[in-house]
């Protein structure tokens, strides 16, 4: 395909208003083949002859702009006629629109831009182009307003004008093919009810927390109005309650024509499961005629889990939308307030539950080249992708958050057998490491640097968000673990990996003198002065050591000698009872806690913490009504009050992980090489529950994990795919290793 190039309009248009790319054009003979590639900086829609093409909606997504832009290639030969208009409405989007911190707008873009190219072949075999190019007439639309945080107004009396020919623009935004996942509808979800709040406000509740926009079909008078605002809960007395969402507004406003309307925005989303229909025509509102219509990337689900506990298939469900919720074209945090963006941190610790439960492959083959994209000369990985803003605020250089380039692609490796995201990222996930090398004063540690640390732990003040880990324990863990992590990439790639297994040996020799004595990290942690700190409002400099978090990051990254494990898991079990028999672990302890305790034989304990339901615990949220993680153990207080409006997400999936363990420990399946070409079956069967059983659509096939109690016995059934070879290990000790196939066991309870 030839170059596009990117056109402008003449005219500056409406603040936040779409415009429309138009030109009409001729066909003289019969059509064989029509393609059309069409892109733009903003998000668009394209229509040939008045019929939207493609079934992507949102596009081109988000992407580190100045870098990359997608464009999509369409076959429209269906749509065209003699006489054909084809129309782009662009409108400002990620790239033009308000995105970031600080009220930010404009962060990649100072106005939108369109290309588009059409290529038509007919049967005579001759082709002709239609050029996106200044033949094309600029125009204004009846989409008014658009905005990724505020919102949407269609205004359906509204009259275009033509704003004249456009122009060209240089080619600043380089575009390159659709690689990430297609962003689509999926869902269409009716209102559960129609609510009057006790301060008289109409509301609809749609039963679901979620991700996408409002449609409605109406016929009012001409000029009359609809407006909705969107919330994710209600407050302890009833009422709509939208303060967390900061500044952004969320807001649709509809402007009907008096004909029968059909409502649906195409350029923003919300994050919402409640609408409060601000303004309405005098008639009786009909829920009826309102859907939520749920928008996130099209991914094939791979991974199911069910148990016997509708506790624990309830938090199952709020993983599942939660994911849903926020992979919308990259892993956002959360998909609501006046953020959304992609958090690394949130990222690295979700990926492994993300590529059970849904095939991700596309998806983070798209985003980890604008990861490599944006990762600076230096090496460093900002704390989110896409970074750059308008207003000049860049989040930190952090561990757990820049790790997320090594965590990420051996995830990806280990669960697909793919060694392209090695090699594609390789010299990224090198780069991070060197950073790491030079980023303190000490060779072999990571010391100061303003991190995140172990993100909204509770072992801190219970309004802070710095838990009390020290930071450069945690920064220098996981230094270790993305040296391992190289390494072992290195190796699969064929690569020498002799100096950095070096470098590895002399961090964790480094760690163990630093941070741990007698086999045990230290009570404080001597801490490295550093003033940036003290410019945060979010981040404390915290120097303790022995945390829970701290002994969990010790186990999972092998940082101990194998005769202090047993102490250092004998610590944890005390830390854990001193703490009321519950977690304190914020973003970076919580993913790992449950799978050291049954790893190191404490099975019962790891399942008294899963089942805890006072705060902090996976099942709080859930008794409190939750349809979707939280972002805080807490955001909705024992007494009904918010943790805050700063940041209080109820839409966040990072603690959604423990569906890892829930597919590993609980229904027992664990990939041991690359791909599922072998894995382990080793439930752990519990009464609570009563059964348990999990289906994982991996790259070899179906496997099935399945046990449950019956007279007396528990009976285990497993479904192993062709090409995977099967260690099953069951509680009684009994051991086989077998082929793919169909196996049942029952044993003594």
């Amino acid at each position: 395909m030839k170059q596009l190039h990117w056109i402008k309009s003449p005219i500056a248009p409406a603040e936040g208003a779409a415009i429309t790319f138009r030109k009409e054009f001729s066909l003289s003979k019969p059509i064989a083949q029509a393609t059309l590639y069409v892109s733009a900086v903003g998000v668009y829609r394209v229509f040939l002859n008045g019929k939207k093409q493609g079934r992507q909606v949102l596009t081109p997504g988000f992407t580190s702009y100045t870098s990359r832009v997608q464009y999509e290639t369409l076959d429209v030969t269906a749509s065209l006629q003699a006489e054909n208009r084809l129309e782009l409405t662009v409108a400002p989007g990620w790239a033009v629109g308000h995105i970031g911190y600080d009220g930010g707008k404009k962060a990649w873009a100072d106005h939108m831009r369109a290309a588009c190219r059409l290529e038509l072949t007919y049967t005579d075999g001759t082709v002709q182009t239609v050029e996106g190019d200044s033949s094309f007439e600029v125009w204004t639309h009846e989409v008014t307003f658009a905005d990724i945080y505020h919102g949407e107004t269609i205004d359906k009396t509204y009259i275009p004008e033509l704003l004249g020919n456009a122009l060209p623009d240089d080619d600043q935004y380089p575009l390159v093919p659709q690689q990430g996942a297609d962003i689509t509808e999926q869902e269409y979800i009716a209102p559960v009810k129609l609510i009057v709040t006790p301060k008289g406000e109409r509301v609809l509740d749609f039963g679901q927390n979620m991700t996408g926009y409002v449609s409605l079909r109406i016929k009012g008078k001409r000029g009359e109005r609809v407006v909705l605002t969107h919330a994710e809960v209600l407050d302890k007395d009833g009422n709509f309650y939208n303060a967390n969402y900061r500044t952004a507004q969320n807001r649709l406003t509809f402007v009907l024509s008096g004909d029968e309307d059909f409502f649906k925005p195409g350029y923003s989303f919300q994050g919402f499961r409640y609408v409060r229909i601000d303004e309405y025509p005098e008639q009786a509102i009909d829920p009826n005629a309102f859907r939520a219509i749920v928008v996130h990337s099209d991914l094939t689900r791979t991974g199911r889990f069910a148990c016997g506990d509708a506790k624990i298939n309830q938090l199952y469900h709020n993983i599942i939308w939660g994911h849903k919720s926020n992979y919308l074209d990259i892993p956002t945090d959360c998909p609501q307030r006046d953020e959304r963006l992609g958090w690394t941190g949130d990222t690295q610790v979700f990926c492994r539950t993300a590529a059970i439960n849904y095939d991700v492959r596309p998806f983070f083959k798209k985003w980890l080249g604008d990861l490599r994209a944006e990762q600076e000369p230096n090496g460093a990985i900002w704390g989110t992708c896409p970074e750059k803003f308008a207003s000049d605020y860049h989040t930190r250089i952090a561990t757990g958050w820049g790790d997320v380039c090594t965590i990420v692609p051996w995830t990806l490796y280990e669960m697909y057998g793919d060694d392209s995201f090695l090699s594609e990222n390789f010299e990224m996930m090198r780069r991070w490491v060197e950073y790491m090398h030079g980023a303190g004063p000490e060779e072999f540690l990571w010391l100061g640097g303003t991190h995140y640390g172990d993100w909204l732990a509770m072992d801190a003040d219970q309004d802070s968000c710095a838990g009390a880990t020290s930071t450069d324990l945690i920064a220098s863990a996981f230094f270790a673990n993305s040296v391992d992590l190289l390494i072992r990439s290195g190796e699969v790639l064929g690569k020498d990996m002799t100096e950095y297994k070096t470098l590895y040996a002399n961090i964790v020799k480094a760690f163990r003198s630093y941070f741990m004595e007698n086999g045990m990290p230290k009570e404080t942690i001597a801490a490295v002065s550093d003033a940036e700190r003290a410019k945060d409002k979010y981040d404390i400099p915290v120097k303790k050591g022995m945390t829970q978090t701290a002994i969990v990051l010790i186990l999972h990254f092998n940082l101990c000698l194998p005769e202090e494990r047993k102490a250092l898991v004998d610590k944890l079990e005390e830390l854990i009872h001193a703490f009321g028999d519950k977690m304190s672990t914020g973003f970076l302890g919580t993913p790992y806690i449950l799978h050291v305790l049954s790893e190191n034989g404490r099975s019962e304990l790891a399942y008294k913490l899963f089942f805890n339901e006072d705060n902090p615990s996976w099942l709080y949220s859930v008794n409190h009504g939750a349809t979707t993680m939280w972002e805080h153990w807490n955001s909705v207080k024992e007494d009904g009050s918010f943790w805050s409006t700063s940041m209080n997400s109820f839409n966040h999936y990072a603690y959604g992980a423990v569906a890892d363990w829930m597919y590993g420990k609980i229904c027992g399946v664990t990939v041991l090489e690359p791909g599922y070409r072998r894995v382990r079956l080793s439930p752990a069967p519990c009464e609570r529950l009563g059964f348990a059983k999990c289906g994982i659509d991996t790259v070899q096939g179906r496997l099935e994990s399945h046990w449950y109690y019956a007279d007396g016995r528990i009976c285990f059934e497993f479904t192993v795919p062709n090409g995977c070879e099967a260690e099953i290990v069951l509680p009684n000790g009994q051991t086989e290793t077998v082929g793919g196939g169909s196996y049942c066991y029952s044993v003594a309870q």
